[in-house]
């Protein structure tokens, strides 16, 4: 009888291995595989940064760089106009041209495209870092160490963030513009995660496993990064994946305000504010950059929101 039912027993954790090996990170991906929202904003985020990396690329075969003037694609007499319908669309510029100057919107779309994933992605991984860091120290420590690092989080959150990345922004000079952006958006964006991950550092250091591997003579090296860390992985990816399109709008805020991005550099955001003064005479040059910015950030958004959901239900479980 014991035999038997030993047999038994091996058998049904031989029948639920398949079930216990799936991994979280495939359990969300099998959730993301099965959401259409999901699928599709995957699908177009694979096409802008396929864009984006093909920029020169797309600039070779139209011939067309994005800031190559095309004076023939402009009516002088019309005010500066495109010419043709549909702001100057053509077999050799697909998105039409700007008008006064006829560059490439395509061209300056694919290149600011490059520009707003750069920035975003950058900033995403200094706020990541300074975040994971900060957060982690000042909750694993405690103390003063909390004390003084709770305060500077108190203090930079408290800022109207936009009123002083744009006052930081107009006081700085002009080169290096995309790496100024990232250093002041991650100055301002880092105490938000700091503040979640001190939060969940505090909860973990009084969980059981915890307190066991502290008992039995674990390092403060192996507490850090065996015990607490491993566990803030699925907030960390969802709370990155929700940055990314909020750093994105404020790179585009902040060229649209004229202290992002400097010109000739493209921008959404600065193709945007150029556009303003045509929108009622060339609607497309507004709609086209504006679509753009506006289906990323949505992209971006639901995918995260998607992601967070999947990583929910795979703890629910």
């Amino acid at each position: 009888m014991t035999t038997a039912f030993t047999h038994d027993a091996q058998a049904g954790t031989s029948a639920g291995a398949p079930g216990a090996s799936i991994t979280p990170g495939r359990r969300i991906l099998g959730a993301l595989r099965r959401d259409r929202a999901a699928l599709l904003s995957a699908s177009f985020l694979a096409l802008m940064v396929l864009m984006a990396l093909c920029a020169p690329l797309i600039s070779a075969l139209t011939g067309q760089g994005p800031t190559q003037f095309d004076m023939a694609a402009i009516d002088v007499d019309a005010g500066g106009l495109p010419k043709g319908a549909f702001g100057g669309i053509s077999a050799e510029h697909p998105f039409g041209v700007e008008p006064l100057n006829g560059r490439d919107i395509l061209a300056r779309i694919a290149y600011g495209a490059r520009v707003s994933f750069l920035i975003a992605a950058s900033a995403t991984v200094l706020t990541t870092l300074l975040g994971v860091v900060l957060g982690m120290v000042a909750g694993f420590y405690g103390g003063w160490v909390d004390q003084v690092v709770s305060r500077v989080m108190d203090f930079l959150m408290a800022f109207p963030a936009l009123i002083f990345m744009i006052a930081i922004l107009s006081s700085l000079p002009t080169g290096n513009r995309s790496l100024l952006l990232v250093a002041v958006i991650s100055l301002f964006g880092w105490p938000y995660l700091a503040r979640v991950v001190r939060g969940q550092t505090l909860t973990l250091l009084n969980r059981d496993f915890v307190e066991a591997a502290r008992a039995s003579g674990a390092s403060r090296r192996d507490l850090v990064f065996k015990e607490i860390l491993p566990n803030l992985r699925s907030s960390l990816i969802v709370m990155t994946t929700l940055a990314v399109p909020g750093y994105i709008g404020t790179e585009a805020g902040l060229s649209f305000l004229g202290v992002g991005v400097s010109p000739p550099t493209p921008s959404w955001g600065q193709m945007i504010a150029n556009s303003v003064t045509w929108y009622a005479v060339d609607p497309l040059y507004f709609a086209i950059p504006g679509l753009f910015l506006f289906l990323t950030v949505l992209s971006l958004t639901v995918l995260g929101d998607r992601v967070r959901a999947a990583t929910d239900a795979g703890e629910a479980a």
